[in-house]
C-alpha cells in the first residue's frame, strides 16, 4: 500500500488512514500509561499530530477499530497450528494485513462488525489451538495490539504483508469466544 513510515508519528497516521484507531503507548513500552487508553483512541490524522510525541509506541484499539487480532506465538508454533486448522477445514491461509512482532511471530488483523463481542484470550487457550492469542473488541474497551512502527527492546513491529484488512473468516470466527451481552 505504501512505503514503511520513517517515524512513529507517520506510522500512526498510516494506520489511521487504513481505518484503525490508535493511541500512544510509552516509547519502547507495551502497556498504556495509566487507565482509560480506549478513550484516547484517535481516528483523525490531524489529531495524531496534536497528541503524539515522536518515539511513542502505537496501540491499536480493537473495539474502536472494529478488528480482531490473532497473535501467532513462535513458542507455541501458532503459525503451524493455524495452518493445520485451515487445511483441516479446507480453507486457505487468510491474506490480510500482517505485522511481524519482535519475537518473529505475526499479528494478523481482521475486520469485524461494530457489534462484535469477541473476547481477548492469551496464553494459547483459544479454541483455535495452542500458540494463538486473540485480541478482540470485547464488550467495553476490548483488547489492543501493538502497532507497526513500534519497537520494544530495540526490536521493531513491522508490516510484512501489506494488503487490505480482510473480514474475519467464518471458520476462524466460529471458534472464538463471544462474550454474552
Amino acid at each position: 500500500m505504501c512505503a514503511e513510515p520513517t517515524s512513529t508519528t507517520a506510522a500512526a497516521v498510516d494506520l489511521v488512514r487504513r481505518g484503525l484507531a490508535v493511541f500512544p503507548l510509552p516509547a519502547g513500552g507495551r502497556r498504556p500509561a495509566g487507565g482509560g487508553w480506549h478513550a484516547r483512541c484517535v481516528t483523525e490524522p490531524s489529531r495524531i499530530r496534536a497528541v503524539w510525541r515522536e518515539g511513542d509506541n502505537i496501540g491499536v484499539g480493537c473495539r474502536a477499530s472494529r478488528v480482531v487480532g490473532l497473535d501467532l506465538d513462535v513458542d507455541g508454533d501458532g503459525q503451524g497450528v493455524l495452518a493445520a486448522l485451515a487445511t483441516r477445514v479446507g480453507e486457505d491461509w487468510p491474506d490480510t494485513l500482517t505485522v511481524r512482532t519482535p519475537s518473529g511471530g505475526p499479528h494478523l488483523y481482521f475486520r469485524v462488525p461494530g457489534d462484535c463481542a469477541i473476547a481477548s484470550v492469551s496464553g494459547g487457550r483459544t479454541a483455535l489451538g495452542p500458540g494463538i492469542d486473540v485480541r478482540g473488541p470485547g464488550l467495553r474497551s476490548g483488547g489492543y495490539l501493538i502497532g507497526p512502527g513500534s519497537a520494544v527492546n530495540g526490536m521493531p513491529y513491522a508490516i510484512t504483508r501489506d494488503v487490505p484488512i480482510l473480514e474475519l473468516p467464518g471458520w476462524i470466527a466460529e471458534r472464538l469466544t463471544v462474550l454474552p451481552a
